[in-house]
């Protein structure tokens, strides 16, 4: 699993669903495949212009291969002779040839944007994403050409097909759903909620799970392929994108380590506090617990009490004879208070109108009452209530939390924001001179805003904010930025608007 923020790739184990391992890679992973036999993983970077390959044995970087601009989608031939990359700058599809770590074609008219990329079973078939097209293109691997297009809506990203070639699972980021594709009929057959913007997925080999990145969530969603309902949500590194085969088998030559794991009765109490402690560890022969407030402990089950206030870290070392793993935990200690400590959260907290927010209660002290401003001059004495805001604005949110002993408040400022369609907008200085010619770029658009992307007109893009593009020929360039919130997208295009000379202008 690439995580994208931490510029990391997680090594997740399915059956348990829990991250074993990290390895440093690149500078903004994407995509991630797996080969056949399960010993190397491929890892696209989406700024470096380049695929890294990992040991999946050791866990280490050991190639880097140069593809085209801004790389993201990825996916290995069931033979492991060949691996596609989708390259969302340039158009178009590398093909890397896996024993020699070079790139031996590209395949073009899969449309603009290409992002996801997957492989039916047989490895005759190469699906490829076009978020600029909204588009699924088919490519023949025997020559490498697309053979048919099937339209499926606006900013389609990642893709896995089912292992009997029959369906096609498609992430659309912008409707935090899954769309399902009969290759049949080339038509979508149905969508699946998820979590927020997902872009990687992939099915498990035996065709009963869908595994979902939801880059805004910081989750993974397990789709059952029967129902085509989400059955379960992995927690995982900051904004996981993982594009292409991110599920694979573990060479049998992997030693078998353990995996430290524990739960807890009660996480926080006031003191003096007793915990129990129960041990869930696999693989393990023997454990030792480190309680935070220098107490020790190497029974399997042990139970510890707090004496003092405090915020303890605890740590669980489970051992084999091959290694070691380690689990922590936070048990918070308080001392006991009468009157309620307000506090809440809410999700989702930002979006268009209309926009309906789920408010949780998290106060402490047993209050018994509670009084919610919405800021909208609405209230509520719900303890969990669901609000919808028809207008847009920014609102901030109060709770009052009361019991026998009294109340407390706790105000969120501008906490809801509920946003308008951007429109899109923006400047240069100079916009023109002679080459090489340096622009800056400034975005002016108006509304809150997620994303941008800029085409400067000479084959080069940017997803800053405000960029500065280096002009390296003379011409006449036609600029454009599209930009995006939760509300939508938005484009505009500024026709001849840098003009490069080869002598100074006069």
């Amino acid at each position: 699993m690439t995580n994208s923020g931490s510029k990391t790739v997680s090594v997740i184990d399915t059956a348990a669903n829990k991250v074993i391992a990290i390895v440093n890679v690149g500078t903004s992973p994407r995509g991630i495949a797996i080969t056949p036999d399960g010993k190397e993983a491929y890892v696209t970077d989406l700024y470096s212009n380049k695929v890294s390959v990992i040991d999946t044995i050791t866990n280490t970087l050991t190639y880097i291969v140069p593809v085209g601009i801004y790389p993201h989608g990825i996916v290995v031939t069931p033979d492991g002779k060949k691996v596609y990359v989708a390259n969302g700058g340039s158009n178009n599809v590398s093909v890397i040839d896996a024993a020699t770590k070079t790139v031996t074609a590209t395949v073009t008219n899969v449309g603009t944007f290409p992002w996801g990329v997957t492989i039916t079973s047989d490895g005759k078939k190469v699906y490829v994403t076009s978020e600029g097209s909204g588009t699924v293109s088919a490519i023949d691997t025997d020559t490498n050409t697309v053979t048919s297009t099937v339209p499926v809506g606006a900013n389609p990203f990642g893709a896995a097909v089912s292992p009997d070639g029959t369906k096609v699972y498609v992430t659309m980021p912008y409707n935090n759903t899954v769309s399902v594709i009969a290759t049949a009929t080339n038509k979508v057959i149905a969508t699946v909620p998820v979590g927020n913007f997902p872009y990687g997925i992939t099915i498990t080999p035996d065709g009963t799970k869908v595994y979902v990145a939801n880059y805004d969530s910081d989750n993974v969603s397990v789709i059952a392929t029967a129902t085509n309902h989400v059955k379960a949500t992995v927690d995982v590194g900051s904004t996981p994108m993982a594009f292409g085969q991110f599920i694979g088998h573990v060479p049998a030559s992997v030693p078998v380590l353990p995996i430290a794991n524990f739960v807890t009765n009660v996480s926080e109490g006031y003191s003096p506090l007793t915990v129990q402690f129960t041990d869930l560890s696999t693989n393990s022969t023997s454990v030792n617990w480190d309680f935070g407030d220098k107490s020790n402990s190497t029974e399997r089950n042990p139970v510890h009490e707090y004496s003092d206030p405090g915020i303890y870290t605890v740590n669980l070392t489970a051992s084999n004879e091959n290694g070691i793993d380690l689990k922590s935990a936070t048990i918070t200690v308080t001392e006991k208070s009468l009157i309620p400590v307000t506090a809440f959260s809410a999700s989702p907290t930002s979006g268009k109108a209309p926009l309906k927010v789920a408010f949780i209660d998290k106060s402490a002290g047993s209050p018994t009452k509670w009084k919610w401003s919405f800021g909208d001059g609405k209230t509520s004495t719900v303890q969990n209530p669901t609000y919808k805001y028809s207008n847009l604005g920014n609102y901030t949110v109060s709770l009052t939390a009361t019991n026998a002993e009294g109340n407390s408040t706790t105000i969120k400022t501008d906490y809801i924001k509920v946003v308008t369609k951007p429109v899109a907008n923006f400047s240069a200085k100079p916009t023109s001179g002679k080459a090489p010619l340096d622009v800056a770029f400034t975005d002016t658009s108006t509304g809150v805003l997620a994303g941008w992307i800029w085409d400067f007109g000479d084959g080069s893009k940017s997803f800053l904010q405000s960029p500065i593009h280096k002009y390296s020929k003379a011409g006449i360039y036609t600029v454009n930025l599209a930009v995006k919130n939760a509300a939508g997208h938005n484009t505009v295009t500024k026709t001849d608007y840098i003009k490069v000379v080869t002598k100074p202008v006069a």
